[in-house]
C-alpha cells in the first residue's frame, strides 16, 4: 500500500519517556518511514534522547498535523505535549504520568475529529501511572473510556496468526467469573465485525478455545463450555457466523488445525498470548477492536534495562505503524 493510500497523518503515542519508546520512534524516524506520522511527545525529551543514542535527528514542531506525506529521513514531525519533569533512560518519574495521558487524549481527539487517520501507542508503565494516584489497568481500558465506554477487544497479530481476548488484564482466579453469555457474544460480535470491516474479511472463520483444560472433558473439567461458550456459538451459528469450538487450548494451535481460520480466539490473556508472542515476538502488533478509532501499539514492554542504550528493536513498532496503515487503507 503506498502513503499516498492516506489522507491524514498517524498519530504515534511514544509511551513511557524512560522507556524504549522514544528510542523507537526516532529510530524509526532516522531511517525513514514509507507512512506520514506525527509523534506526540515532549520534543525536549526526544532531542535529549535523540543526542544521547548519537542520532541525528531534526525535530519539526507541528500545531496542526500537516499534509499526508512521509517526512524525509532525520526527520520527526511532533505535536508537542510538556513533561512535568526531565527523565533519564531506565528512571521513570510518576510526575510524568498526566502528560503521557494528555499525550493519548490528544491523540484520541484528533482521530475522532478525523485530524489522524490512525493512533499507534508506545509502551506504558502500568505502575508508574497509579503510583501517581491515577487509576490505569492499562492503554485498551483507557482508550475505550476516552472513546466515550465503548466495549474494546484485544487482538494481537503475528504473522498469520491472529488471536483475540474475551478477558484482558484479569487476576486468573478472577477469569471464570468475568466470563459470561452476554460478554463473551458482545466480543464475539465486535470480533466478527471489524475482522470484516479493518480488514476486509468477508466471512471470518473464528476457533473459540474453551476457558477450561480440554475443554472442560464434557463438564468434568469444568462446566462453562457447557453453560456458557457452546450455547452462544451455537446461537450465533444461526445467524451466519462461521464457528468452530470450543477446542481445548492446548491443541488449537498446531498448523494443520489452524488452517483457513481468520482468528483465535481465547478466553484469557496469558491462554492464547503466550503462543502467539513465543511465534513472532517482537514483530507482532496489539490491536484494539471495538473502537470508533484505528489503534494498535508493540507487543512489548518499556524494557527500562535497554533504554538510551541503542539496542532496542523497533520491528514491533514498524509493524504496529504498517499495520495501523493497512487498516486505514480499507477503512478508506
Amino acid at each position: 500500500m503506498s502513503a499516498q493510500a492516506l489522507r491524514t497523518p498517524i498519530a504515534i503515542t511514544p509511551g513511557e519517556p524512560a522507556g524504549i519508546g522514544p528510542d523507537l520512534v526516532l529510530a524509526l524516524a532516522a531511517q525513514g518511514l514509507p507512512h506520514p506520522v506525527v509523534a506526540i511527545a515532549d520534543p525536549d525529551m526526544l532531542e535529549q534522547r535523540a543526542r544521547l543514542l548519537g542520532i541525528g535527528m531534526t525535530i519539526e514542531i507541528v500545531r496542526d498535523p500537516p499534509a499526508a506525506v512521509p517526512a524525509p529521513s532525520g526527520v520527526l514531525r511532533v505535536r508537542p505535549i510538556t513533561q512535568h519533569e526531565v527523565v533519564l533512560p531506565g528512571r521513570p518519574r510518576p510526575a510524568n504520568a498526566r502528560a503521557l495521558l494528555d499525550a493519548l487524549d490528544e491523540a484520541v481527539a484528533g482521530c475522532l475529529a478525523g485530524r489522524y487517520a490512525a493512533l499507534v501507542t508506545g509502551p506504558l508503565n502500568k505502575a508508574q501511572i497509579n503510583e501517581a494516584g491515577i487509576a490505569f489497568t492499562g492503554h485498551t481500558e483507557y482508550l475505550a473510556q476516552r472513546c466515550g465506554g465503548q466495549d474494546p477487544v484485544m487482538l494481537l497479530i503475528g504473522g498469520d496468526l491472529r488471536v483475540a481476548l474475551v478477558t484482558t488484564h484479569l487476576a486468573l482466579r478472577e477469569v471464570a467469573d468475568a466470563i459470561d453469555a452476554v460478554k463473551l457474544e458482545r466480543v464475539l460480535r465486535v470480533l466478527q465485525a471489524d475482522l470484516a470491516r479493518r480488514f476486509a474479511i468477508a466471512q471470518p472463520r473464528v476457533m473459540v478455545l474453551g476457558l477450561n483444560p480440554h475443554a472442560g472433558e464434557a463438564g468434568h473439567l469444568g462446566s462453562e463450555e457447557i453453560r456458557i461458550i457452546m450455547p452462544v456459538l451455537e446461537r450465533l451459528r444461526g445467524e451466519g457466523f462461521d464457528l468452530i469450538g470450543p477446542v481445548p487450548a492446548d491443541t488449537a494451535f498446531n498448523p494443520q488445525r489452524l488452517g483457513g481460520v481468520d482468528a483465535v480466539l481465547a478466553m484469557y490473556h496469558d491462554q492464547g498470548l503466550p503462543v502467539l508472542k513465543y511465534a513472532s515476538f517482537g514483530s507482532a502488533v496489539n490491536i484494539t477492536l471495538g473502537l470508533p478509532i484505528i489503534r494498535t501499539s508493540v507487543d512489548h514492554g518499556t524494557a527500562f534495562d535497554l533504554a538510551g542504550t541503542g539496542r532496542a528493536d523497533p520491528g514491533s513498532l514498524r509493524e504496529a505503524i504498517d499495520c495501523a496503515a493497512r487498516m486505514a487503507s480499507v477503512a478508506g
